[in-house]
């Protein structure tokens, strides 16, 4: 059923928390999980080429442990049209993504809200 699922992790407490249920469910589909780690300029953390570094080693070895083949992608840009592009870009069957508890209907700066609203494909966004 979900042959590509895609995984858009940032350094927040929720992406972390959320890798869990990307692998679950990649796993229990046999699905190819690809991880997306979005460079944006507004946020320093995120593009600082280390921390970039040290967060998607620290997603590879999840998902190595876990026993699942990944595919690691690093793009820059705004994060909910980068992810939206890249979802269409390889065909994803699925967006797994959380969301730090923000209104989706009335958040405009929700990363999550905005994908939703853009996806090419399913989204589950996980509390």
């Amino acid at each position: 059923m979900f042959e590509t699922v895609l995984f858009p992790i940032d350094q927040s407490r929720e992406a972390m928390e959320t890798a869990s249920k990307a692998l679950e469910l990649a796993r229990s589909h046999n699905s190819r999980l690809i991880i997306l780690s979005v460079v944006q300029a507004e946020r320093p953390e995120m593009h600082d080429p280390e921390a970039v570094a040290v967060l998607l080693k620290r997603a590879r070895e999840q998902v190595k442990q876990a026993g699942i083949a990944c595919e690691v992608l690093e793009r820059e840009g705004k994060p909910a049209f980068v992810i939206c592009d890249v979802a269409d870009e390889l065909n994803v069957d699925v967006i797994v993504m959380g969301t730090r508890g923000v209104n989706l209907d009335g958040d405009s700066e929700s990363t999550a809200a905005r994908v939703i609203q853009l996806a090419p494909c399913p989204v589950l966004v996980v509390p």
